[in-house]
């Protein structure tokens, strides 16, 4: 499977997510869609990276651009991550990396010098008609979500 290309119609999806819900692809058109994939609920970068898109929501909104954000976690885990941070928008469970495949964003990592099969952090932006506009990969966190609500704003 092959990651999503630029300015091309992202393939249809269906995921588990917070608050009970499935979300589909396809029901998403007519907004634009940002997909963060970050690697581990509760952990320090990835805890800063919701923040930031949490308190940049109400922007995202008046953009017209949904946030969603995606890790192997499972649903309980992303409820309570959820929970505490007070996040304003929906988590995806994708604890069998079918859409971490298809975005192409596991990878080998190295940690303390050892080797594992990781999630690289990574962002999409979508356009109304559900095409891939932007991607980052390798996302520091620092000014990301920033950057990526000046993207969202300028489609």
């Amino acid at each position: 499977m092959s990651a999503p290309r630029m300015n091309r119609v992202v393939g249809d999806f269906v995921a588990e997510a917070t608050g009970d819900k499935t979300i589909r692809l396809k029901d998403l058109r007519g907004a634009n869609v940002v997909i963060y994939f970050y690697p581990k609920d509760s952990t320090p970068g990835c805890t800063t990276e919701g923040r930031d898109f949490s308190a940049l929501h109400a922007k995202f909104e008046r953009a017209n651009t949904v946030i969603l954000g995606v890790s192997r976690d499972s649903i309980a885990s992303h409820e309570k991550f959820k929970a505490k941070q007070g996040f304003e928008f929906d988590l995806l469970s994708d604890p069998g990396e079918t859409l971490c495949r298809k975005f192409d964003v596991v990878h080998e990592k190295t940690l303390y010098g050892r080797k594992f099969m990781g999630v690289v952090r990574s962002t999409f932006l979508l356009d109304g008609d559900g095409k891939l506009r932007r991607e980052w990969r390798n996302v520091k966190v620092a000014g990301h979500a920033d950057e990526v609500l000046e993207a969202a704003e300028a489609l």
